[in-house]
């Protein structure tokens, strides 16, 4: 029997969001709020660490291993979820610069959840698809045996959970728009969503490598393509974790305006970008257009 922590959750909030911005170009608004389907694991994290984590209490892991940067939401989700469920989390952390320099309020997090963080240098991180330099990861981290957890939470266990995602916005959007890190959440919601609809992701990483990474991501999870998506590039601000002025200033304006906490590394760009393809005439008038709002500050 599941924990009751990976129990299926009812639907995220989907409600309307008037904006004259959007209105103006005859496009509906609306926004899923899968910020609000776990009160410590919210949107796309318990969407896609739900199934690993499942697979891991199967197999009779007690300890978790995953991956991330010094701001990832998804190590601080994972830490939370070893906290819920009683299983050791260890971080990998990229950026052995790092290991010297108190703790940021993201990584302060992880580590008051219990999650032990081993810094690695940028070099030897971006090598960690190799198995062999992730295994010799693994041993120097004290996390052989653990149950890995991929970097983002992404796989084609995590694609299952968002599938998940699409299926609950049948009949209701024509575009399902989401802010992509590792395209996890992406190719599971356009594996869900029915026909006639597509999915929209906005990439928060400069690099333009996503488009292989979800290619190959589909692949594993069903044998090929699945669903229609499409990329709006550009819309990075700089890179991950980079927020600008007038980025900032558009998330308050945002968040003043319709009364949600905007997530400034991802949700931030995703409603920029919406915002901006919608005045270019990127949607036709009559569309419904739907912001995944996967996170919260």
């Amino acid at each position: 029997m599941d924990h009751p922590e990976l129990q299926s959750r009812p639907p995220s909030p989907l409600v309307e969001a008037v904006d004259e911005r959007f209105a103006a170009h005859g496009v509906r608004l609306l926004l899923k709020r899968d910020d609000l389907v776990h009160p410590e694991l919210p949107g796309n994290k318990w969407r896609k660490l739900a199934p690993n984590l499942r697979a891991a209490l199967e197999a009779g892991h007690d300890r978790l291993v995953t991956f991330g940067g010094a701001y990832s939401n998804h190590l601080r989700a994972t830490a939370a979820a070893g906290r819920l469920l009683g299983l050791g989390t260890i971080g990998i952390v990229r950026g052995d610069e790092l290991a010297g320099r108190p703790l940021n309020d993201s990584l302060a997090r992880c580590a008051a959840d219990g999650m032990r963080l081993h810094f690695v240098s940028r070099s030897r991180y971006r090598a960690k698809a190799d198995p062999q330099a992730q295994a010799l990861l693994l041993d120097e981290a004290g996390a052989s045996g653990a149950y890995v957890v991929p970097e983002g939470g992404s796989n084609a266990l995590a694609l299952s959970g968002c599938a998940e995602l699409g299926r609950e916005l049948h009949g209701v959007t024509d575009v399902a728009a989401v802010a992509c890190g590792t395209g996890g959440t992406l190719a599971g919601l356009a594996a869900g969503l029915a026909p006639g609809q597509r999915a929209l992701g906005v990439p928060v990483l400069a690099g333009g490598f996503l488009s292989a990474e979800i290619r190959s991501l589909q692949a594993e999870a069903y044998g090929g393509p699945a669903g229609d998506w499409s990329l709006a590039e550009d819309f990075h601000h700089g890179g991950y974790a980079r927020v600008p002025a007038a980025l900032e200033s558009f998330a308050a304006d945002f968040a003043s305006r319709h009364g949600l906490p905007v997530e400034r590394i991802y949700v931030a760009k995703l409603l920029w970008a919406l915002t901006a393809l919608t005045q270019s005439d990127a949607f036709p008038p009559g569309t419904t257009v739907t912001a995944i709002i996967t996170g919260r500050p």
